[in-house]
């Protein structure tokens, strides 16, 4: 396979991951406090300053890597997993 071929599959798996996440904030019956740790993950992610500044080697890179995916996992565990599947089946 292609390096071009890997990156777009990846890039299709990436919007369709955000696709999701947008969908499970959106859903009414998301719980607040799931809902609220998926801003706080986009907030993190686009926030122009870092709680470990990136200059620290590794450790500087490692917070996004280690923060995002935690509240993401948070939020999940706190979504009863009938919205998760409704909002997995949802057409794009």
């Amino acid at each position: 396979m292609a390096i071009g071929d890997k990156l777009k599959k990846i890039a299709v798996q990436l919007k369709a991951e955000f696709d999701f996440y947008r969908r499970l904030q959106k859903h009414p019956k998301t719980p607040i406090l799931a809902k609220a740790l998926l801003w706080l993950a986009i907030g993190y992610l686009l926030m122009p300053f870092d709680l470990i500044p990136d200059f620290l080697p590794i450790i500087g890179q490692l917070d996004e890597v280690v923060i995002i995916p935690l509240l993401l996992y948070c939020a999940l565990k706190l979504t009863p997993q009938e919205i998760i599947a409704e909002c997995k089946a949802m057409p794009k």
